[in-house]
């Protein structure tokens, strides 16, 4: 079977919407893809003050927030279709929209982005809500890119994606497993904005400078770290519990870049260990993807942590690096259109792997 599916996804890093045409291949339960068309749409500045204050919202607000970036988002892509003349060739969008509340602990999680305001305006039908039965059921909801991974990416033992959230996926003997790391982008955006810039191009603030020890100590020591996994990070824990440690020291912005990668590449080396504690003692690979795949310090920071534990580094493409969530939701959307599970729960500790996924149609 052949699918024509666009995919979206607005990640924790408030950089915009990333949006694919993705044809999505299935002979014999083997999967491939090949993105047709993609293209990521940076936020206005109006829209990333509306998001990352969405939780502060009194309700009433909240809801008009969420059919306004539900219509955003519908907008958004009935452009995308007209640019790439797509017109009657997508057979359904899946839309992640963009996390505000994540609160597995309370069997809750809520992506704004009103998926009966998206089929309003494209005319197609629309799936979302891409976690929530797996909330219900007790799981984290989150990762849930490791689904794409197994299908569409395999021939790796770790896949590493480097977002505003950093996360990993491995294939152990038993069960395909998965967790976030750490805040990734979201923490090292907001450092690199106190010098006017939106991000540390290739890392070049942090490879000139020196990391802070006594903070490096206080970061690895958050309790976050030391839980055993399936976990998962709220959006928030970055700006809320990262940020308030880091912002007031008296450190230079490039020492906070280069201290914070140190924390990300540790944190990275450390969860890879624990993985590879349940794998045969052999060597292997890791691929990285991600906005963060282009932060050439963070990755050799990372492959130099790696590199004691037998792991070799590859960063694909640059389509694949860029789209890869959007295109992992293309799917995770397929998977639901067909009826099948998509969210795997050896990943987030569900009661059982089960099918995400509220179907919108205007037709």
């Amino acid at each position: 079977m052949v699918y024509n599916v666009i995919g979206t996804m607005s990640g924790s890093s408030l950089d915009g919407l990333d949006i694919v045409f993705a044809e999505l291949t299935e002979v014999r339960g083997q999967w491939t893809y090949a993105i047709k068309a993609s293209e990521s749409l940076p936020y206005e500045p109006e829209w990333m003050e509306r998001l990352a204050t969405a939780t502060s919202l009194p309700a009433r607000d909240y809801l008009l927030l969420h059919t306004a970036y539900g219509h955003y988002t519908g907008h958004r892509i009935l452009s995308f279709i007209e640019k790439n003349q797509l017109d009657h060739k997508v057979h359904f969008i899946a839309s992640h929209g963009h996390t505000t509340f994540h609160m597995p602990a309370d069997k809750m999680t809520a992506q704004l982005g009103d998926g009966a305001a998206i089929t309003a305006v494209t005319g197609l039908p629309v799936i979302t809500d891409l976690r929530a039965v797996d909330v219900a059921l007790g799981g984290q909801g989150a990762p849930i890119v490791p689904i794409g991974e197994k299908y569409l990416l395999p021939g790796y033992q770790y896949w590493l994606n480097l977002g505003g959230i950093a996360n990993i996926s491995a294939q152990l003997p038993d069960q395909f497993a998965a967790f976030d790391i750490c805040p990734c982008n979201r923490v090292l955006n907001e450092l690199a904005a106190a010098l006017n810039k939106p991000y540390d191009d290739g890392g070049a603030l942090a490879a000139g400078a020196v990391a802070d020890p006594a903070l490096l100590e206080q970061l690895n020591a958050l309790p976050y770290y030391q839980a055993p996994w399936p976990k998962s990070l709220a959006n928030d824990f970055g700006t809320a519990t990262v940020l308030p440690m880091i912002m007031p020291l008296r450190i230079s912005v490039q020492g906070k870049l280069r201290t914070y990668t140190a924390h990300i590449a540790a944190q990275i080396a450390k969860a890879a260990a624990a993985l590879k504690d349940k794998m045969p003692d052999a060597p292997a690979s890791m691929l990285i993807t991600g906005g963060g795949a282009f932060n050439t310090f963070m990755v050799n920071s990372i492959r130099e942590e790696l590199a004691p534990l037998g792991i070799t580094v590859e960063v694909p493409d640059e389509l694949t690096v860029n789209f890869k969530e959007a295109l992992v939701m293309a799917l995770i959307g397929v998977l639901r259109w067909r009826h099948e599970d998509n969210v795997l729960s050896s990943v987030t500790g569900a009661a059982r792997d089960s099918v995400n996924g509220a179907l919108w149609t205007s037709r």
